[in-house]
């Protein structure tokens, strides 16, 4: 098992001396600003009617809640709300979200950083010949060495997956036409939490213009690409066409959290874990970390007191969203981050917070931080690994969260051979072809634009004139989809075959580190990328052995072991 940190060491500071003010009844702040978004948290114990009448009373208007875990949207002013609702004993914190109907001032588009996601953007491809093709592959297949190193080729010989095991798509959204997706898309279990962002407080445009009623998606829609990449990792069908993913049997659930820029606020998350757990999803892939900070600390000196109550609100829901989903039987696996930080002994952060623009300030960060959801409760964490079964040099690791190691991408894997730097050392996976068009690897007409043929993007035509389109990517964000379709397997060989199917989330973590295959720390442990051109805030030290160490956890997740040898740790 991996070594999860203790919460209550980071709720250690008294978690209501910057939120609750002592009520003075002739002396409330005033309300100025514009319209802004509001998450406030009920207390433990509290009920959700009394915080709603508490955000009406402090002048704020309820939007929606979520009375799984006490979270209340509410839209107020921007200035004085906070400190009137978190007055009233019912409420733990308050947190600003983001902005209601800001008209944008400039046509530059603030988008989360994924610059490691799409390091290869230019990059030659290395021409590397065909593998044999496995029974039940699909034409693009071959390309898949992380479908490979997990052995899917051979577990779906036993265990292709049972439709009756729902994984949920926790992301920016799955396009459900790709088709690849569609076979195994379940449209009607599917959700959207997000609502498009114009702009925010500085006018920095965002998701862009709405192009759906109301500015609120379908459920199988991605305007990002990530998602989707996520989506055919896990569980694109082994229909002959494209590529196919771990688990090419299973059911698909899109539970988007995430806004078309990538990020990822509160309360989408928090709504969609519990949704999760109250739509009977048996495994979700969480490949993000909840904005506006990486690290959330209960009272970091370079955080005004507002920023601190922030940061504990998040800590405090997304523990309580985690907790429930386990209850509800889901097992939640998660990227461990692109940080290149040892978990337990975090670098700075310069990043937060992310959101509105503008808004870093640099921070020292310490053990007692947490970058959410990863490092909350019952999280199966997951690093990246390259070709070669080199640790990603972007890969944060640690004893203290790891849990599992898999196939995310390196693309400076293989240093001194024609491998390195090549787009092939990524994972080929499913890519909507609004996204490329919009970034213009895909020209209006469906063809590759010089651009898209330079970034590897590929094209598969199926006879009946269907057309699917593949991207690659590397990340964190694309190893934990691999975990997640083991994870997959192992619900759909072992569950219970009762009307009730499916599998406590405990038990499939320990099949899932169980059954991974050891690999251990390299010779010597301690590890610098500076011949790749990373500087030396990449070195990393292995710490620990064969069976569990800070690079790779339990080791590589096996899904052939998993589903031939994984009733041996059904027992806890």
């Amino acid at each position: 098992m991996k070594k999860p940190r203790s919460l209550v060491i980071a709720l250690a500071v008294p978690l209501f001396s910057a939120i609750v003010a002592t009520p003075v009844a002739s002396a409330q702040p005033a309300l100025s600003g514009a319209a802004t978004e509001f998450s406030v948290l009920a207390r433990e114990g509290q009920s959700v009617a009394s915080v709603e009448k508490a955000i009406r009373a402090a002048g704020g208007t309820v939007v929606t809640s979520n009375t799984a875990v006490g979270l209340i949207t509410a839209t107020a002013p921007a200035n004085g709300f906070a400190e009137r609702v978190t007055a009233d004993r019912s409420v733990f914190g308050a947190a600003k979200a983001k902005p209601i109907g800001a008209a944008p001032k400039s046509d530059k588009a603030k988008v989360k950083p994924n610059l490691v996601e799409k390091e290869s953007r230019g990059a030659a491809s290395a021409k590397k010949p065909a593998q044999p093709k496995t029974v039940s592959m699909d034409p693009l297949d071959d390309q898949l060495w992380g479908l490979k190193s997990v052995r899917s080729d051979l577990s779906r010989t036993k265990q292709p997956g049972d439709k009756r095991v729902k994984v949920g798509i926790i992301d920016t959204g799955v396009d459900a036409s790709h088709p690849d997706i569609a076979p195994n898309f379940d449209r009607a279990a599917s959700r959207n939490f997000t609502k498009d962002i114009v702009s925010d407080v500085n006018g920095a445009v965002v998701d862009g213009p709405c192009e759906f009623r109301g500015c609120v998606d379908p459920v199988d829609h991605d305007d990002n690409g990530h998602g989707t990449h996520v989506a055919g990792t896990i569980g694109a069908a082994a229909n002959g066409f494209g590529v196919s993913g771990v688990a090419p049997n299973v059911t698909l659930v899109n539970i988007r959290a995430g806004q078309d820029s990538g990020f990822f606020f509160l309360q989408s998350t928090v709504d969609a874990i519990t949704y999760a757990g109250d739509a009977g999803v048996d495994v979700v892939n969480m490949s993000f970390y909840t904005d506006p900070w990486l690290y959330n600390c209960a009272a970091n000196a370079a955080d005004t007191p507002a920023q601190q109550a922030e940061q504990r609100t998040i800590i405090e829901a997304t523990t309580r969203a985690l907790n429930y989903a386990h209850r509800k039987g889901v097992t939640q696996v998660v990227s461990l981050g692109n940080q290149h930080s040892d978990l337990a002994a975090p670098q700075p952060d310069a990043s937060s917070p992310g959101y509105p623009s503008n808004s870093t300030h640099p921070r020292q960060i310490d053990n007692s931080c947490l970058s959410l959801p990863v490092e909350g409760p019952h999280t199966i964490g997951v690093s990246s690994f390259g070709p070669s079964q080199a640790k990603a040099d972007y890969s944060n690791y640690g004893v203290e969260q790891i849990s599992v190691s898999a196939p995310g991408g390196y693309f400076r894997d293989y240093f001194g051979t024609p491998w390195y730097r090549t787009v092939e050392n990524e994972i080929l996976s499913t890519y909507p072809r609004n996204v490329g068009v919009a970034e213009g690897n895909i020209d209006a007409a469906g063809n590759i634009t010089p651009a898209g043929v330079t970034a590897g993007i590929q094209k598969a035509t199926a006879a009946d004139g269907r057309v699917g389109y593949y991207q690659w990517l590397q990340g964190t964000s694309m190893a934990s989809p691999h975990a997640t379709g083991v994870a997959a397997l192992i619900v759909s060989q072992y569950g219970k075959g009762s009307r009730d199917f499916g599998m406590d989330p405990d038990a499939v973590q320990r099949v899932l580190e169980g059954t991974a295959s050891d690999i251990a720390c390299p010779t010597p442990r301690t590890v610098d990328y500076l011949k790749e051109g990373r500087d030396a805030s990449f070195t990393a030290t292995c710490t620990g052995d064969a069976s569990f160490n800070g690079f790779y956890g339990h080791g590589a997740v096996d899904a052939w072991s998993a589903v031939t040898h994984g009733s041996q740790y059904l027992r806890g």
